[in-house]
């Protein structure tokens, strides 16, 4: 056996160990740096997507009020009055499962103080809404006329907004638009860095634009039993996702 075998031989048998564990750790420490790399090589884009459609829901507060001398007469007579209205708007083709109470409140009314003196309750106050949605807006009009009709001169309509019942199929557009969007982004500065785009790492979106407050907005005052003028219009969604893609 030759000298340099012999000593290949002694080594292995009394520091194997020791050869072989340094040579681990740097294997390890390589593949750390080359993770440590591979985590830091990304590029985060923001892009955005927007979709409009035809609204087909009209949503709207409708409340009445009455003042009374006494607690109970004053609301005896809101309630009254309040059922009279959704009577009215039940006949004019909105379904009960779409009316809710919004508010029930009542308040004091104080008389002018005397010199000296604080003011005394003179009455009170009371106030029923409801919350009423409107499935098929070319009968709004018929509807909020039926509603201060019935309500009379104190009826109030207020919070008149037009949504969209399903958008899904808008919010998948927008969705689309918007990831194409940022996909597009991300590939112009992975070129610009001399990188080829890899796999998507991250994703998170927002939405805005789903309801839209119904044009004239004056609503919130007493109403008129004359036709009330509804143009839906069309109703913008607007869609942002953030994505952070991997570079190769």
């Amino acid at each position: 056996m030759s000298a340099a075998r012999k000593t290949l031989e002694g080594l292995s048998r009394l520091g194997g160990v020791a050869v072989a564990v340094p040579a681990l750790s740097l294997t390890l420490a390589a593949c750390g740096s080359d993770a440590a790399v591979d985590q830091e090589r990304s590029v985060t884009v923001v892009g955005s997507g927007q979709v409009s459609g035809a609204p087909d829901t009209l949503r709207a507060d409708i409340g009445v009020e009455s003042t009374a001398g006494d607690v109970t007469t004053a609301l005896n007579e809101t309630s009254e009055k309040i059922r009279a209205v959704t009577d009215a708007i039940v006949g004019a083709g909105v379904e009960r499962k779409d009316v809710a109470t919004q508010q029930v409140s009542v308040t004091p009314q104080y008389s002018s103080p005397v010199p000296g003196g604080s003011g005394q309750i003179s009455g009170y106050v009371a106030t029923n809404s409801i919350r009423v949605t409107i499935r098929d807006i070319s009968t709004a009009s018929t509807i909020l006329s039926a509603a201060a009709t019935a309500g009379g001169d104190n009826t109030r309509i207020s919070n008149v907004a037009f949504a969209i019942d399903d958008d899904s199929q808008l919010l998948e557009e927008a969705r689309e638009t918007a990831f194409n969007d940022a996909r597009g982004r991300a590939e112009q500065y992975a070129s610009l860095a001399g990188d080829d785009l890899g796999k998507v790492l991250t994703v998170k979106e927002t939405t805005s634009g789903q309801e839209q407050p119904a044009s004239p907005g004056s609503f919130e005052r007493d109403v008129a039993a004359a036709p009330v003028p509804i143009e839906p219009g069309e109703q913008e969604l607007t869609f942002t996702v953030t994505v952070t893609f991997a570079l190769n």
